[in-house]
């Protein structure tokens, strides 16, 4: 039978724990990128509704 090495549970923990951190942060990046896409689409619609505007107040003078 093959040798198996045993972890300590310290260094289990840390193991566990450092794959959680990894996760996390991943998780917490995910969150920034989707509000800041949910504000890019905001301010693009924004632009468009300003752009419409300025179209029709040119128009009308």
């Amino acid at each position: 039978m093959a040798e198996t090495s045993k972890l300590s549970v310290e260094k289990a923990l840390k193991k566990l724990r450092g794959a959680d951190a990894l996760k996390a942060k991943s998780a917490r990046s995910d969150e920034k990128i989707d509000a800041l896409e949910e504000e890019t689409k905001r301010l693009r619609a924004q632009r468009l509704r300003l752009e419409r505007h300025q179209g029709r107040s040119a128009k009308g003078d």
